[in-house]
């Protein structure tokens, strides 16, 4: 199934991250990814998961001051 996504925190992305929005079709919802981090998240709407990825990117890069934090979010649907 095709998932329309508008959420996109900026255009372009030079230092950013990008979350992988799958929606899970046997319990609904959806879940995301962040690629080349171990950051995840799931939510049951699209404004959930939005506010999910927030949460979690927050807390991924809250306790490691050493890691360059990303200045961009890009949610992508597939």
């Amino acid at each position: 199934m095709v998932v329309s996504c508008n959420i996109v925190e900026q255009r372009t992305c030079r230092s950013g991250i990008i979350f992988e929005i799958t929606e899970d079709e046997i319990d609904s919802g959806y879940s995301a990814s962040a690629l080349g981090y171990g950051i995840h998240a799931e939510g049951e709407t699209l404004e959930e998961i939005h506010r999910n990825v927030r949460e979690a990117f927050d807390c991924y890069f809250y306790f490691d001051e050493t890691m360059e934090r990303p200045s961009v979010i890009r949610l992508s649907c597939r």
